[in-house]
Formats: structure tokens, sequence, C-alpha cells
């Protein structure tokens, strides 16, 4: 997410904490740099003007420029105008005083917004918000179909109606049965179009008008770049909007989007996608995601992440053996599947700040596959070597490799590095090592 943008941002922020004292040449300098990153993470070139000129005429001002820690104070500045151009606070649903609440997602096709209706409704569901997904797309083969299939694989119930054709009748008589049922939130997920037309934008504003929806949320492919502003400007000033849900900001793209939209349209970002499975949506949080742009990690998130994958009972399980010293290769092996659960390593890693001993870990080359293949090594070997690793000597590492299909060196190594996570273990004793420990996923 933004990585290619983070990068370069960040080394000019390290050339600027490299100076004794920062002049007006210095900061001319760094600003061309933030100029050129914004420029070619595909962030809207209005926008990164007006970004520019804020930080110039704070820090041109004679408190940042004697100030002691000049460089500091100026990228203290940054921080505080990326975090101003990202959305500020971070923006909640708004829900109805009188239930159900009805939340409108349009988009255009292929940005995610039938499966992003699902991620949305399993975080609801998590909230005890009781959701109702209502598909009205009468016109893409498949779609009501495929919205049914997510509600199924989630458990969130989907209304349909095969006899009815009309989206503003499938609406209304949705929404009528969220009332009767119960239901407290209603995801009517629309139809999408390849680009903006106005057939597609009538529908919309006629569905509004009839169901007077409580949010109206604009789903937005990040990988689109300036098309998703663009796209998103056309939905606000036709149909309104009160918020976005950016998609794919897992993926390769410069990311741009997520720092113009803002800015461009006026309503927050509300949620990001950052991957494939249902539960990868997450509330947006502009200084978060401010902090690890910039290096300084998301320890929030990271903390966030773990507790909610993470069962208070397992935490003190493991500290307990960890006391005894007791912690094994099974013990491993459960630590890699909650650490799977939390999402990829490039991911955890990345909200982690970039600094002292952790310092460089950004950079580093990370491949999920590599879980997979300790899971198959400690697969491959009997319980009685998963809980007495010093019993594997040559023959059996041998027989482990055949078993799993990786080579002798990884078993070494494995076996290597689990020696050394043991040995590290044993500092966390005591009271002080069961509160750190409810704080880690491993």
């Amino acid at each position: 997410m933004l990585e290619s943008l983070s990068v370069k941002l960040q080394k000019v922020m390290r050339d600027l904490r490299g100076e004794s004292r920062v002049s007006a040449k210095h900061l001319e300098a760094a600003l061309r740099e933030v100029r050129l990153a914004l420029l070619e993470a595909d962030v809207n070139f209005k926008v990164v003007k007006e970004f520019i000129e804020k930080i110039r005429a704070q820090a041109l001002g004679q408190e940042v420029m004697q100030a002691l820690t000049p460089a500091y104070q100026v990228i203290k500045i940054v921080m505080s105008e990326l975090v101003a151009l990202l959305g500020g606070d971070s923006a909640d649903l708004h829900f109805a005083n009188q239930p159900p609440t009805v939340i409108l997602l349009v988009g255009l096709q292929g940005s995610g917004k039938t499966t992003t209706s699902g991620k949305l409704a399993l975080m609801l569901n998590k909230q005890k918000q009781s959701p109702l997904l209502l598909p009205v797309d009468v016109y893409r083969p498949a779609a009501i179909e495929q919205l049914q299939v997510i509600g199924k694989e989630i458990g969130v119930p989907v209304y349909t109606n095969p006899a009815v054709e009309s989206p503003v009748e499938l609406c209304r008589l949705g929404i009528t049965q969220a009332k009767n049922m119960g239901y407290q939130v209603v995801l009517v997920d629309t139809a999408g179009r390849l680009h903006v037309d106005e057939a597609l934008m009538n529908e919309l504003r006629v569905i509004k008008a009839n169901i007077k929806p409580d949010e109206v949320l604009l789903v937005c492919d990040a990988m689109t770049g300036q098309d998703a502003v663009k796209s998103a400007q056309a939905f606000h000033e036709n149909v309104g909007l009160t918020g976005v849900i950016l998609t794919k900001l897992d993926g390769d793209a410069r990311g741009g989007a997520a720092l113009s939209i803002k800015s461009v349209i006026g309503q927050p970002i509300k949620f990001i996608g950052i991957g494939e499975k249902y539960s990868a949506l997450e509330k947006f949080y502009p200084d978060r995601l401010a902090n690890r742009i910039l290096g300084m990690g998301d320890m929030l998130s990271f903390i966030e992440k773990a507790e909610d994958t993470i069962r208070e009972e397992d935490v003190q399980r493991l500290a307990e053996k960890i006391e005894k010293d007791a912690f094994t290769l099974e013990d491993l092996r459960e630590q890699i599947k909650q650490l799977r659960k939390m999402g990829s390593l490039r991911d955890i890693i990345g909200m982690l700040p970039n600094v002292g001993p952790l310092k460089g870990m950004n950079n580093i080359n990370v491949d999920d596959k590599q879980m997979d293949h300790m899971e198959a090594i400690i697969n491959s070997m009997t319980r009685q070597e998963r809980r007495n690793y010093k019993l594997i000597d040559g023959s059996r590492r041998k027989r482990i490799a055949r078993g799993c299909g990786r080579p002798v060196q990884e078993i070494n190594q494995l076996l290597k590095n689990y020696d050394q996570m043991r040995r590290m273990m044993k500092g966390f004793k005591g009271k002080f090592g069961r509160k750190l420990m409810g704080k880690l996923p491993f």
C-alpha cells in the first residue's frame, strides 16, 4: 500500500534529519522531492500543489527555522498535513435513529462492490448490527446469485425476489422485509457499469429518492489511480456521496487515489479493502496510514489485529509454556496459524515502526509461502520430534525433507531459528513477560 511513496518520503525525512541546520535551500530541495514522490504515486496535481504550499508556508516560519530541531519540526508539519490530506479524523457510519439503517453501495463494474458488500456485512455482523444484504443488480448475469453465495459463506441473510425485475421495487420490498424481521442494517448492492453513464446515474437517483438511504458509499478501486478520483467526482455530483470505500489497497497500485479523493470530493474515506478475504476490510484511520507512509509504523492496528484473532486463553497458555521452558514445535505451528489469521507477513511488517531494532524490516522481501513451508516441515515430523526437537538427527532430517518436499537446509534453518526463539523467550518470564505476551501474536 503506497509502498513506493513511503520509501521516497522516508528518504526525504532521513536527509532532513541529517542536517544540523535546515535552511530555505534545504527545505526547497526536500519539498521538490516530496512533490515528485506524490506525483509519481498518482496523487492529483492540484492536491499536490496545495499540499506543498501548506507545508512551505508553515515550515518557512521563523519559529521553525530558528528552532533547536528544525528538521523534526518540518517532519512534524509534513505528518500533520498528510493526516489532514487523508481526511483528518476517522469517519464513522451514520446509523438511523429508527432501524433499519439503509446503506446504498454504488460504484463502477469491477470495483469490487458486491464482494465489499459482503465484507461490510460481515463487519457489521461482528458488531451485532444484524445486517441484511439486498442485491438489486438485475442486469449483470449471476450478480444476485454471487451475493447469495457470499451471504451463505459469511452467515448473513440475503433478500431476493425472482419475480421482481425493478431495482426500485426490490429496494422497497427488501427494506420492508428488514423492518418486519427486525434487521438493523440493509446493505443495498446496486448495479454498476464499465464507465459512468447517464442511465446508471438516473437509476441511482431514482433509487435514492425512493429509499432515502442513511449512507451512500462509493466503492472505488484504488488501482485505477486518477480514474478513481474522476469517477468519485461523477458519482458525488450526480448522487451525493456520504463516504468512500477504497478497495485493492493491498495491490501494486501507486495508491494516489487515497491521498486525493477526500480533497477532491470533500467526503471521507470510511473503509479500506486490504485483501481478498471477507474479513479484509478495515475502518480507515488517516493518522495511522500517514504513520505507515512516513515509516513510523501502526502499532494500534497491529494490536487490534492481534486482539481480534487471538483468544486470551491462548495467550495465557502460551505464557505458561514459555515460563516452564516448554515451548515446542507444535506450539510454533500454532503461532504460524495465528499469524496467518492476521494477514500477510508484508502487511504485518508494514505496521511495525521503521526505527531502532526494527529499522530496515520494511525493506525485507518476505514471502507468505515461507510460512506454508515451515508448517509443512513441522507436519512431516513425528509427534515425539515436535515435542523434543533434540531427537532430530541427520537421518531424521533427511526423512522430514522427503516428507515435506523441502531441502534439508530448510529443516536445518527452521530448527536453528526455533532454538534461538526458545532462548529469547526465556526472557519473557514473570509478570512483565505475561503482560508483553498479551500484546504480541507470537
